[in-house]
């Protein structure tokens, strides 16, 4: 039986998100949304990127932890974590015609439950 990586417990982690998401009547509009690194850009990524039935593009990171120990799951969105979301949101919205409504919001899980904040963060 193969290890558990990182990697994989993320992937799962994005999955059950994605599902809740979508339970409440979200949209998926790309996952890992990725802005790479160059001389002139630090990169950034966003986990999910889905929409509201109005048309709000929401911003979605997704943290997984074992436990609430050490701040948990939403704890572990730190400032740094949260500048490189804004880079990558703003990388996105760049590219789109019109400017629509946008928020950032944070899916925490822990062991099997989903916490959604909604509005976790401003740009």
């Amino acid at each position: 039986m193969a290890a558990t990586t990182s990697k994989s417990t993320g992937d799962r982690a994005e999955t059950l998100a994605l599902e809740h998401l979508l339970n409440h009547g979200l949209i998926l509009v790309c996952r890992n949304y990725r802005v790479a690194r160059g001389p002139h850009a630090r990169g950034g990524e966003i986990d999910l990127i889905v929409r509201e039935r109005d048309g709000t593009i929401v911003f979605v990171e997704v943290r997984s932890r074992a436990s609430g120990v050490f701040g948990g799951a939403l704890g572990s969105v730190t400032a740094r974590k949260r500048q490189r979301i804004v880079l990558a949101a703003r990388h996105f919205l760049a590219g789109l015609a019109q400017l629509p409504p946008c928020r950032f919001d944070v899916v925490a899980i822990e062991g099997q439950r989903v916490q959604w904040l909604r509005a976790a963060f401003d740009a």
